[in-house]
């Protein structure tokens, strides 16, 4: 893909990020530990915990993989959780999702201590982040969202912006964190009936639901800021994302292509989120969130 000067190569701000970590990284003393839990045999969970793995040892981080079987019971789930909080040489845990069927993400979530839960989809640092106040850690995706609208010194006060889902990985927090920075925020969903009339009158556009291509550029206005959260394979498996990108990208003031777009920030925030959690383990100063 050509990027022209209103796309957005996410893949070249996450190096940039990254580069920047690994230089921090260089002259740490100890090495921030990331552990990563993975219950079943699920392939694509297999595929990003290798990617989130082999990222960690790319940064100079120590990388613990905690493989668990696929009929692991609650409590042993529970047990590996509460052993890795205690050890004060894990500095980031992350639990791989989806578990299988009998388990509850909430329930392992919400056992993960605050300061040491990287995805930062504990409750508390969930409500934390709904309250407006600071949490321990930010989710990635979220993180990446607002890191990019900065870069670009996108203005949010007093801007009409649209997030289209209501996931607890993306579409909340980033409605929290864009409402915190004095946008009117619009929250749409599956049950929203009239999404064209408010995509049209949106500023900035935030869509994160693997609906291939649903959103076109008749949906946008002129000048939008869109960013493309969204990442389904079409009938070739050749991935696409939300947005119909041809005609968006002739009317957006900025966009974000897929792939290439935030999917390489979420796995570079995962990252900063690890290393400053193990600067507030440590006492050391920690960089603003």
């Amino acid at each position: 893909m050509r990027f022209m000067p209103n796309i957005i190569d996410g893949k070249k701000i996450a190096n940039d990020i990254i580069q920047d970590l690994k230089n921090k990284v260089s002259i740490l003393k100890e090495k921030p530990t990331l552990c990563v839990i993975i219950a079943g045999q699920n392939e694509a969970s297999k595929i990003y915990v290798k990617n989130k793995i082999k990222k960690a040892q790319e940064l100079g981080f120590n990388s613990i993989l905690k493989e668990l079987d696929e009929n692991v019971t609650k409590e042993e789930l529970f047990d590996t959780i509460r052993t890795l909080n205690n050890d004060e040489n894990i500095n980031g845990i992350l639990l791989q999702l989806p578990l299988p069927k009998h388990l509850s993400e909430k329930d392992f979530l919400d056992e993960i201590s605050p300061v040491k839960d990287v995805d930062g989809f504990n409750t508390y640092n969930s409500g934390k982040l709904f309250k407006g106040e600071k949490p321990y850690a930010i989710p990635c995706t979220p993180k990446g969202i607002m890191g990019v609208l900065k870069l670009y010194d996108v203005q949010l006060e007093g801007k009409t912006s649209i997030v289209i889902g209501r996931s607890n990985i993306v579409g909340k927090p980033i409605a929290s964190l864009l409402l915190k920075e004095n946008a009117t925020v619009i929250q749409a969903h599956s049950k929203t009936k009239n999404l064209k009339e408010l995509t049209k009158i949106a500023d900035i556009v935030v869509s994160a639901t693997g609906q291939k291509e649903f959103i076109t550029g008749d949906m946008i206005k002129d000048g939008a800021v869109c960013i493309d959260v969204g990442i389904v394979r079409d009938e070739n498996g050749k991935i696409k994302g939300d947005f119909e990108f041809n005609s968006i990208s002739k009317k957006a003031s900025l966009i974000t292509p897929v792939p290439g777009g935030i999917g390489p920030l979420t796995i570079a925030n995962l990252m900063v989120n690890t290393y400053e959690l193990y600067l507030l383990q440590k006492g050391l100063k920690n960089e603003k969130r």
